[in-house]
């Protein structure tokens, strides 16, 4: 399964409330700390953004091609 908004929604109200149980991808994660809560969060807002953005960036390039004709 992908994470998905709902995901975040959950990690933002778990952190809001101070509760360290989490439903995630259907399943209920206990952490240990707010710190691990927050350093999901970031994890599953940036899995996020990269789905959004189109995954993997590809780099564009340009060339120059100049033929001599020997004159």
């Amino acid at each position: 399964m992908a994470l998905t908004q709902t995901d975040l929604a959950n990690l933002d109200t778990a952190i809001a409330s101070a509760e360290l149980e989490v439903q995630l991808e259907g399943r209920k994660v206990k952490y240990r700390s707010t710190d691990e809560l927050l350093k999901a969060r970031a994890h599953v807002a940036g899995v996020l953004n990269g789905a959004a953005s189109g995954g993997v960036q590809r780099a564009t390039f340009r060339h120059n091609f100049t033929t001599s004709r020997g004159e």
